[in-house]
């Protein structure tokens, strides 16, 4: 799979991604010092390779995330570049990401077009100092041989037996919900493209949009590569995503709007459905394929719960089964509703208020 498959037009790499003008990382916010003096009471995190010693640059988007910035970028030291891309927070993330040493630009994006999103954005504009970039949500943790083995990919010390293209690698998540990692219901294995040459990698961009609702960063859109097929590394991070269940309601409200619409554009610009293809595109297939079967809740609880095993996963395994069948029949009716407001040639966004 590679750019060249989504809707935008196959060219060289660097007529493709021409280099802007940088952005200029922020000036220093808030008592730097004291924050400084807060993160080193923290317990200490051991197994990593040495500080800033990894030649890798680490892009993690963020907003209002000072409840988990401290503990992911800890988990970051040993890369010589961390970046932090900010939309505006109110709390404390700036100051916590400042104090860990990363260096923080602001994405202002442009609700009416919803392009670019701030991943693609970082790719673009920040001026990164090495070709390899790693996607790390604040949310995320990475393992120390995680670390490691990174750190022989792009030192060129090592190459993964499932080595792909060798311009970028899939890792794998480990998905914590209500203190449990989930193994069943489809959530293990979780492959991401997560770290690739920043020259030849950008999202998917799927239809032409516009505000979707679903936020500023790219959540469903995927990383694909102009070289070819991305490899595979061994060893898994870590996602906490939702500390509670208030968190996993309000995002997926707004991940079903982008569902409908995406729906509405028939994925023109994504990745392509395949069977046989890779796990995105085979996800790509079986969703929509999926779209029109009768019961499309009810089914999906039950292919999560049953067939995927989410029931030996206990209270959890419940838990997300039952979201999963809400969140397909949210996607419908929202779906329903579009069209709606299509046919009374009224105008349907679903998202929230500026």
């Amino acid at each position: 799979m590679t750019i060249a498959d989504t809707h935008e037009t196959k060219t060289a790499p660097h007529d493709r991604h021409p280099h802007p003008a940088d952005a200029e990382p922020m000036s220093p916010v808030g008592d730097l010092e004291s924050h400084r003096t807060d993160l080193a009471k923290l317990p200490p995190v051991e197994g990593y390779p040495a500080p800033r010693s990894v030649p890798v640059a680490v892009l993690v988007p963020v907003k209002n995330e000072q409840i988990n910035i401290a503990a992911c970028l800890r988990r970051l030291a040993w890369a010589e570049q961390v970046t932090v891309i900010d939309s505006q927070s109110t709390d404390d993330t700036i100051a916590l990401s400042q104090a860990a040493d990363a260096e923080v630009y602001q994405f202002h994006y442009d609700r009416s077009t919803g392009w670019p999103k701030k991943k693609n954005w970082a790719l673009e504009h920040v001026p990164w100092r090495h070709e390899w970039v790693l996607i790390v949500d604040a949310d995320e943790h990475i393992t120390p041989e995680l670390a490691k083995e990174i750190q022989a990919v792009v030192t060129g010390a090592s190459t993964p037996d499932r080595n792909g293209c060798g311009d970028g690698y899939w890792i794998n998540r480990k998905f914590m919900f209500l203190g449990r990692w989930l193994k069943g219901g489809g959530w293990y294995p979780s492959w991401n493209l997560r770290l690739f040459k920043h020259s030849v990698g950008r999202y998917e961009r799927i239809g032409d949009l516009g505000d979707t609702g679903s936020g500023d960063n790219e959540v469903h859109e995927h990383p694909v590569l102009l070289t070819g097929e991305a490899g595979y590394l061994e060893h898994d991070m870590l996602h906490y995503a939702y500390r509670d269940l208030t968190t996993w309601i309000e995002k997926h409200n707004r991940y079903t709007t982008w569902e409908a619409h995406a729906w509405g554009a028939k994925d023109a610009g994504g990745v392509k459905a395949k069977l046989f293809g890779s796990a995105i595109e085979r996800h790509r297939w079986i969703k929509k394929r999926a779209r029109n079967l009768p019961a499309r809740p009810l089914l999906r609880f039950c292919f999560d719960y049953f067939i995927r095993r989410g029931m030996f996963d206990g209270y959890p395994g419940l838990v997300m089964a039952t979201n999963m069948a809400w969140y397909e029949f949210m996607s419908v009716a929202k779906r329903r509703e579009m069209q709606i407001a299509k046919d009374l040639g009224q105008e349907y966004s679903g998202a929230p208020p500026a």
